[in-house]
């Protein structure tokens, strides 16, 4: 049975940046079951712009990668999350960044993986016990 990681949005965003990075290539080629909330979708078209100056590639490519990371991940609709781990969430979150409560509350509802850029989340995270993490490295 595949891992379930819970990918946030920065993420995806590094991924729609090029394709050929690890965040690309291990959304793209991994056996791992990959999970968004629904807030993720709106954020990367929020952005669409900032994507398009920073990665370079023209608004093509950028469609075209963008679809084929969508076709990997699953949209997790938040109202399926219980509202114990809703609460549980937005506690870790609260003084770290309440907006990534969504992200961390999906990770423990469907007993997944986080995966995260985010160096202060996650350090804040650990330093309450938090510690489902993905590694993109070879051996998870």
């Amino acid at each position: 049975m595949p891992t379930v990681v819970v990918v946030d949005t920065n993420i995806l965003f590094s991924a729609l940046l090029r394709a050929d990075t690890l965040f690309a290539d291990t959304i793209l080629q991994g056996e791992h079951r990959f999970v968004v909330n629904e807030l993720v979708l709106t954020e990367l078209f929020h952005h669409r712009e900032k994507i398009a100056q920073v990665s370079r590639l023209s608004d093509e490519s950028i469609t075209q990668l963008y679809y084929r990371l969508i076709r990997r991940v699953e949209l997790y609709r938040e109202d399926l999350i219980s509202p114990e781990v809703r609460k549980q969430a937005y506690k870790l979150c609260r003084d770290i960044d309440e907006t990534d409560a969504p992200h961390v509350a999906i990770t423990i509802e469907v007993n997944g993986l986080l995966w995260t850029g985010d160096k202060r989340l996650k350090a804040g995270l650990q330093s309450q016990g938090f510690d489902r993490f993905f590694d993109p490295s070879p051996s998870q």
